[in-house]
């Protein structure tokens, strides 16, 4: 008898997910039944999905696809994508992220399939790089003691919010919040607030703070429209008032500007995207906390800390998990305790990758850009806001924001729209020579005179003042 011929739709290499995935063997299913009272997978589902959200007609989905023609569609889709230069800012930089650590690490299934440390102590290795994280945290922001990463910087700045209440002397329900804090960070503490019945006042820490009043306040360093501030007068007074201070930084500017330690803060957060880590739209990227020693009890998160084996070796582990959600349950320091540990290991290697010498170069060069935008567009005559700042200018532009946002869009360059007088530019590790010489010409008129970048870079004396400059290693 001939062997029934196949069809062509039959030849194809099989798609569907069900076809190579390895499940439970039958007896097993039978087992698991019978553990749970139920006759059949569908006497099961009848039991715990109720009659009136189940649907009554088969779900219209498309034919499954195979993994090849599925990429190919996507290279298609992604290739609609206008590529531009992002010199938005607000927390999100471009970054570069060295290709020994993209191919040992971000592609390798040991490292990016790892989510929160359960079994934290199986993988040595792991805790290693993320004990190194929390040196990292430490060195930069002048403080004593760092968790191994946090969701984000909101989710950080929110903890920090949380823990100076439990924390401070001043016993009052009110924080106050820097009015020049990125919004996306100002929202997620407004949500979080509201969940603990707090109050969130929001101003100028030098001219609205009453430190009496709050038991704790977010200081930006630098500020979103990137200014950066002395806060040590701020942080003194509230001190005085048994309110602790809290700082959202930025780890690369860290490399030159004074660490928020040195300066009294109690609290540290920010994000370490700049180390390494892609926009990625948006996210994952971890963020960081650091604070105090005295506060080690009542800090949020995940901490490595060394130890020793059975055997009387080095060894790492959780360090002080008594603070912990799965032990502490509703009393824990935090029911939000995410940690982006393969976000927070790629921050840790760029770290290691660069050196404290690198780091600072980096951080030089694009400080040396923003200088050099401030000096050419000064020149042009529009008035730069931001009199002391790191990566990020905020420029006066009376009625032609938008037009400017525009034509640096016709550049492929964003820029941040502030409002119809104001736009902001951001410097980043990927700023290149030939985007601000583009990005120059949008604010230069044709009867203006061409300056080369080389001759505006001899210009640059250096805005940062000896107060606010890092001199610690």
């Amino acid at each position: 008898m001939p062997a029934k011929r196949l069809r062509l739709t039959d030849l194809q290499p099989g798609a569907n997910f069900l076809s190579r995935h390895i499940g439970p063997r039958e007896k097993d299913i039978e087992a698991m039944l019978q553990s749970v009272g139920a006759d059949s997978l569908d006497d099961l589902l009848g039991k715990v999905v109720p009659a009136a959200i189940r649907t009554r007609r088969p779900l219209e989905l498309p034919e499954a696809v195979s993994e090849r023609n599925v990429l190919s569609d996507l290279r298609k889709m992604s290739a609609r994508n206008r590529v531009v230069t992002s010199m938005i800012g607000m927390g999100y930089y471009g970054a570069i992220m060295p290709k020994v650590i993209m191919r040992n690490v971000l592609e390798n299934p040991g490292w990016y399939t790892a989510y929160t440390p359960y079994q934290a102590e199986v993988s040595q290795g792991r805790m290693e790089v993320l004990l190194a994280f929390q040196q990292m945290v430490i060195d930069m922001t002048g403080l004593e003691i760092a968790n191994a990463s946090l969701l984000d910087e909101g989710t950080a700045a929110a903890e920090a919010m949380a823990m100076s209440h439990r924390l401070a002397k001043n016993r009052t329900d009110s924080w106050f919040i820097d009015r020049d804090t990125h919004p996306q960070t100002i929202a997620v503490i407004k949500t979080r607030a509201r969940a603990f019945g707090f109050d969130v006042i929001i101003g100028d820490p030098f001219e609205d703070l009453q430190p009496e009043k709050v038991f704790g306040a977010l200081l930006s360093y630098p500020g979103s429209s990137g200014e950066v501030r002395d806060f040590r007068s701020v942080i003194d007074r509230l001190h005085e008032a048994g309110a602790l201070a809290t700082v959202a930084t930025d780890l690369l500017a860290l490399a030159l500007l004074t660490p928020p330690g040195e300066m009294g803060a109690d609290i540290a957060v920010g994000s370490s995207q700049r180390f390494g880590v892609p926009m990625g739209y948006g996210g994952p990227h971890a963020a960081f906390f650091a604070t105090r020693d005295k506060f080690k009890r009542s800090i949020p998160g995940r901490i490595i800390g060394v130890s020793k084996d059975s055997a009387g070796n080095p060894a790492l582990r959780m360090a002080l998990q008594t603070r912990e959600q799965h032990i502490r349950r509703e009393k824990a320091t935090s029911n939000i305790c995410t940690a982006q540990v393969l976000l927070a290991v790629l921050a840790a290697l760029f770290a290691i990758y660069h050196g404290p010498g690198r780091i600072r170069r980096i951080s030089g060069r694009v400080h040396r850009f923003a200088e050099i935008c401030a000096h050419a567009i000064s020149s042009y005559g529009y008035r730069v806001v931001t009199r002391v700042f790191y990566d990020t200018i905020t420029v006066y532009a009376p009625g032609r924001a938008h037009a400017i946002v525009a034509k640096a869009r016709e550049q492929k360059i964003n820029l941040r729209f502030v409002d119809a007088d104001h736009l902001a530019i951001s410097c980043d590790e990927t700023t290149r020579r030939s985007e601000v010489e583009k990005l120059l010409t949008c604010f230069r008129s044709s009867a203006m005179k061409d300056v080369t970048l080389d001759d505006l870079d001899a210009q640059t004396t250096g805005v940062i003042p000896e107060n606010l400059r890092r001199t610690s290693p």
